[in-house]
């Protein structure tokens, strides 16, 4: 599974300080976020804005000193997966468009669920569009807005009761710096000072790495104007009440165990997982393995909680880049023996428990298993630490159509024999909501329960099952 994005948002009060090293060393932090495109734009008085993106790693795309190119006091930037807009340079963020006297530039992280509908009506309104990204759609709905309000606050507010979805959006208009989080709080975004700086980010990872200091989350339908080195914050009126809605995703999977999202520091929530998979699967095995690394707390927590050592059976290589694109199957069995390889003294004759962080179509757990298997192990304990998957994602998680959910087309048993494991357990919801300590009311379980936070278009949904 992939997120949609990290995004960054600095401004500094010295309108001669350059912030575009601070957004670069940011969105770092958050590479593991998104690894196809990454772009940063910036203002400064003299020259107005300045952009640049690219596809790839973000020290792909600014080698070369291009980082220096981009002097200005305030600026925002992105790290991509796309989900929606397909992976193509045009779609790169941040988006730029000219804006009154002057531009506008954007970087989303989530995904707008009805921008289709609302690009098509802003065609009709006269609109035109050089790519297929959300933040195009964004870009010119704000204009439009802004032109029937002549507000920027309220042209956003009108914006944020159009659109459907999870997001979590940095607005560059100009000089002014704002931020935006959906009414559910999906998408996690968080806000920081150091010195003069005000910053936003995705993740507490990005304030850590520049050396800000966190001051809070942004709460759940907030807009917040970072101006004169003043916060100023608006809670928005939407049509809709939505109820709180944070992705459980974050905790399991997504978010560096390093950061804290809404209060919840995410290693202790790996940490609880573990320790709970131990309370509801107790196994007799010489050693605890996670599949590295986002498993590797929750293998810690089994370990502490259950006595028995923690080991490592698999090696990753972390110098290795995307491999999905491999034309045959033996050369796709390659890149998996390429990311992971098996240390064969830990795992001959031994009884053991992998834990992992879940299941989605199976065919990456089957992998690791065969490589497990072939080095010699006793017997293999599959645990997961999260729930079966038995729906898509429509807020910007690239998971998988439900056909291709192995969850929703066979039974646990079924998916064990497929694996070829002693046995397989998957982290109850109760325990799951309890490990992550945030109320199940308050959390978005649409992929594990088929329950959405909100409307779901009727176009997605007939999307996802013809696809």
């Amino acid at each position: 599974m992939k997120d949609k994005c990290g995004i960054v948002g600095i401004v500094s009060n010295d309108i001669s300080y350059d912030v575009s090293s601070l957004i670069y060393y940011g969105l770092y932090a958050l590479q593991h976020r998104g690894q196809e495109s990454a772009g940063i734009a910036t203002y400064n008085n003299k020259d107005g804005l300045k952009d640049y993106c690219g596809m790839g790693l973000l020290s792909d795309v600014f080698k070369n000193s291009k980082i220096n190119e981009l002097n200005g006091s305030v600026g925002i930037g992105h790290v991509r997966y796309s989900k929606m807009g397909k992976p193509k340079e045009e779609n790169c963020q941040p988006y730029i468009t000219k804006f009154d006297d002057g531009f506008i530039a954007t970087a989303l992280n989530g995904d707008i669920i009805n921008s289709s509908s609302i690009r098509k009506q802003l065609i009709v309104d006269g609109f035109e569009f050089e790519s297929d990204s959300d933040g195009e759609v964004l870009c010119n709905l704000l204009k439009r807005e802004k032109d029937k309000t002549h507000n920027i606050v309220k042209a956003i507010e009108n914006i944020t009761n159009i659109i459907i979805g999870a997001y979590s959006i940095v607005f560059l208009i100009n000089d002014d710096l704002y931020v935006l989080r959906d009414s559910a709080g999906m998408k996690p975004l968080a806000i920081a000072r150091k010195d003069d700086l005000l910053i936003a980010a995705s993740e507490t990872v990005a304030f850590d790495v520049i050396g800000a200091k966190t001051i809070r989350d942004v709460v759940p339908g907030e807009l917040i104007h970072f101006k004169n080195n003043k916060i100023n914050s608006y809670l928005l009126n939407f049509a809709d009440s939505t109820k709180k809605a944070h992705c459980m995703f974050e905790y399991v999977y997504f978010a560096r165990p390093d950061s804290t999202i809404d209060e919840k520091n995410v290693y202790q929530v790996r940490l609880n997982i573990g320790k709970a998979l131990y309370k509801e699967f107790p196994k007799d095995v010489d050693v605890i393995m996670p599949i590295p690394d986002s498993s590797i707390p929750a293998a810690i927590g089994y370990s502490r909680a259950s006595g028995i050592p923690y080991g490592e059976g698999l090696i990753k290589n972390r110098y290795v880049g995307r491999t999905f694109i491999m034309p045959t199957q033996e050369e796709r069995e390659l890149a998996v023996k390429l990311k992971i390889n098996p240390l064969v003294s830990e795992l001959k004759g031994k009884k053991i428990v992998i834990i992992d962080d879940s299941i989605v179509r199976g065919t990456t757990s089957k992998n690791f298993i065969t490589l497990i298997r072939d080095a010699g192990v006793k017997e293999i304990h599959l645990l997961i630490g999260c729930p079966p998957v038995i729906a898509p994602c429509y807020y910007g998680v690239a998971m998988a159509d439900k056909k291709e959910l192995v969850a929703v087309n066979c039974s646990v048993e079924e998916i064990r024999k497929e694996l070829g494991v002693d046995s397989l357990g998957y982290i109850s919801l109760d325990s799951l909501v309890e490990a992550i300590d945030i109320p199940s009311n308050e959390l978005c379980l649409g992929c594990l329960t088929e329950n959405y936070p909100t409307e779901i278009p009727v176009d997605l949904i007939i999307d996802s099952k013809e696809d």
